[in-house]
């Protein structure tokens, strides 16, 4: 009785082992092997390291010229989008006298990921492109540097009677990008719409491998994600797969956030329509979608040093600054 018993015990046992190594094996065929393999994870968006660019610090990574332009007082203080933070942060480095840009005890904080130490009399600040539009509005900036706004954000400035004033200062490219390893070099504008409203879920049908798509979005009011509306030209967003997760992504972003800013190895931007976005054809044009990115003020503000730091951006130095700093200057 006991030998079966014993017996009984220990075939329950193998039987168990069988059974957890069997579930095992089927998930590493059925997931994890396509997981690792799944050209995703790269392609999420990145914080950038603000520390980067801080203006008057030797070891910043900010364009430099022979600017004829120094402000002294009037200070307008700037702000603006994360893919546009070395722009206005040359400009202070250029313009601005040293000490105009200040943070709260006394030190910038590694942990300043949305500008949350810059100190309230700072003449920089990072709020980024959603708090940013607030922040214009509601009077707490005097120039921000952004993309053009979303419908919210425009709808905001008119609930609270505010005129705002873009003047365009810069060119820049819309991209998408996907993991370097994903073979696909090329897409469509027809093709990425389609991905985004779900006619197609699966690279093979894009001349890809067989691996779910999986389409990122960003933040609604984000510069990107307002640029992507637009480009989307009233197609409705499709519900991604419950799958997407384990396929392969792709995303969007602007040209030099993603190549100056975030740049990696491990992601790379996609040709539109067979043009690739370098700087050579968003400035000639070839590149299909080129955008503007703007000095946005209140007409209201009485700064008087808001029109002439915008005249002297417009000007051969500011756009040498333009330039400098990766992206596309404007013509005149």
């Amino acid at each position: 009785m006991k030998n079966k018993k014993f017996i009984f015990q220990i075939s329950a046992l193998a039987l168990t082992l069988i059974i957890f190594f069997a579930f095992n094996a089927s998930m590493y065929f059925m997931l994890t092997r396509k997981l690792s393999n799944n050209f995703s994870g790269t392609t999420q968006s990145k914080m950038i390291d603000v520390s980067l660019y801080l203006p008057h610090e030797e070891k910043s990574e900010l364009a430099r010229i022979d600017s004829s332009l120094h402000l002294s007082e009037n200070l307008p203080v700037l702000d603006g989008a994360a893919a546009l933070v070395p722009v206005y942060a040359s400009v202070i480095e250029n313009v601005y006298p040293k000490g105009s840009v200040t943070y709260e005890g006394g030190v910038f904080s590694d942990d300043n990921f949305y500008g949350e130490n810059f100190a309230e009399d700072s003449k920089m600040q990072y709020k980024n492109t959603v708090r940013g539009y607030k922040a214009i509005v509601d009077g707490e900036t005097d120039i921000l540097f952004c993309a053009a706004p979303s419908e919210e954000q425009k709808k905001y400035a008119e609930e609270q009677g505010v005129e705002l004033v873009y003047v365009p200062i810069g060119l820049e490219a819309f991209v998408f990008f996907v993991n370097s390893n994903n073979p696909v070099e090329n897409l469509t504008a027809e093709q990425i719409r389609g991905i985004y409203a779900g006619e197609y879920r699966n690279w093979k049908e894009l001349g890809g491998a067989d691996r779910i798509i999986n389409p990122v979005t960003r933040l609604s009011g984000s510069g990107s994600q307002s640029a992507m509306e637009s480009f989307m030209k009233g197609t409705p967003f499709g519900k991604k797969s419950l799958l997407a997760i384990t396929g392969a992504s792709i995303g969007y972003s602007f040209r030099y956030y993603m190549d100056g800013m975030v740049g990696s190895d491990s992601v790379k931007m996609l040709s539109l329509n067979g043009v690739y976005p370098s700087a050579e054809n968003i400035q000639n044009g070839t590149y299909p979608v080129t955008v503007k990115f703007y000095a946005i003020y209140r007409a209201d503000n009485e700064n008087k040093n808001i029109p002439i730091l915008i005249d002297w951006l417009l000007s051969p130095e500011g756009q040498e600054l333009i330039e400098k700093t990766g992206y596309v200057k404007i013509e005149p």
